[in-house]
């Protein structure tokens, strides 16, 4: 038995049966898919967001919720940041696509109506919206009192782009330069791990202080996700060899290879996480590669450039008050692994091990 996925597991998250179950459900939709012409599907599935060409315009299609820090929004009784990840987590994957976020649509099913609480979402959601630069075009609210407790938040984004300038990574080579942007804090995944770590048989309050954080557990886990749209528009628009833009979420720095080339990277100088990574850890009783499959680890969003286009993006980075640096490379390695070396990680597809399971697994 794995026993890091194990520990996940009992979490309430099992990936091990989520992944096998989208393994059908790909192999079902890409059915569906007309094979040119009107509504053409650009890319696979599995990178951060699809275009489909209408008409020889690339719109861009992508969905996701905020998970299980609605539990959170819910333990605060403070709901007027929530829709702030929603918006963040949809219009993050856009932009890796080259995509310019145009609107997006949300859907919020709740166990009992509260009209105060609808309306904070709705805050959130139009601060959101602001951040990215989009609109919010409709939406739908259900009451599903036998299906929901406390209630579900999830978005669906749409945006624009030439379809000579969709960006699936396919360009990245060896010797290009990850740029990685420090992350707000834990973002939108693995709240079900982190509650485990803090709330699981009332082992700390929801307004518990730790001396390492300057907030509550509470504040500290709702803080909303950043929002990387208008600098990565700008990125695009002024920078020639950007490559890839990599959004980090579950997964990790393990979302860099899902770049369509067949290249690995060696991330030699992470950025320093945020003291709640360790606190987690600590509490939860994980190590390291589990840290690293399920948290963005203080990474919250990733650029792949040429290297002389290093010091552009970190100025246009800069101007946006994004704290920035280069933190790996791109490798030759057709089995697209991801080495972390002053963690002594060595990861492929979903899954982390250390450099010694690593050679041992090899062997």
């Amino acid at each position: 038995m794995d026993t890091r996925k194990e520990v996940y597991r009992q979490s309430g998250v099992d990936t091990a049966e989520a992944d096998a179950g989208l393994g059908h459900i790909v192999a079902r939709v890409q059915g569906t898919w007309p094979r040119a012409g009107f509504g053409r599907v650009v890319l696979p599935i599995g990178y951060f967001a699809n275009v489909v060409d209408v008409g020889g315009v690339g719109i861009a299609l992508c969905t996701d919720g905020v998970g299980s820090k609605t539990m959170i929004a819910d333990m605060m009784g403070k709901y007027d940041t929530i829709g702030i990840d929603c918006v963040a987590m949809n219009v993050n994957d856009m932009i890796c696509v080259g995509a310019r976020p145009v609107s997006l649509v949300d859907y919020v099913a709740v166990e009992r109506s509260d009209a105060a609480m609808l309306d904070a979402i709705g805050i959130g959601l139009c601060e959101g919206a602001r951040m990215a630069g989009i609109s919010i075009s409709g939406g739908e609210t259900s009451q599903l009192k036998d299906i929901v407790t406390g209630f579900d938040l999830v978005g669906m984004a749409v945006g624009r782009v030439d379809l000579d300038k969709v960006i699936d990574g396919g360009t990245v080579a060896p010797g290009d330069v990850v740029v990685g942007v420090r992350s707000s804090g834990i973002h939108s995944n693995g709240l079900s791990l982190a509650r485990k770590a803090f709330f699981e048989n009332d082992r700390y309050a929801i307004g518990h202080r730790f001396d390492e954080l300057a907030t509550t557990i509470g504040e500290e886990l709702l803080r909303p996700t950043d929002i990387y749209v208008p600098e990565a528009l700008e990125i695009l628009d002024t920078v020639a060899g950007v490559k890839a833009l990599i959004n980090i979420t579950s997964d990790g720095l393990l979302n860099l290879t899902r770049v369509a080339a067949p290249v690995g990277f060696e991330i030699d100088r992470p950025i320093e996480p945020h003291p709640i990574f360790a606190l987690i850890q600590r509490l939860a009783g994980v190590d390291d590669a589990e840290m690293h499959e399920v948290f963005n680890m203080g990474i919250g969003f990733c650029y792949v450039v040429a290297p002389a286009d290093v010091e552009r993006t970190l100025a246009v980075l800069a101007r946006h008050g994004r704290v920035a640096q280069p933190i790996g490379r791109a490798v030759a390695d057709p089995d697209k692994r991801v080495r972390v070396p002053p963690r002594r990680l060595v990861g492929r597809r979903k899954k982390f091990w250390t450099e010694d399971h690593a050679v041992r697994r090899a062997g």
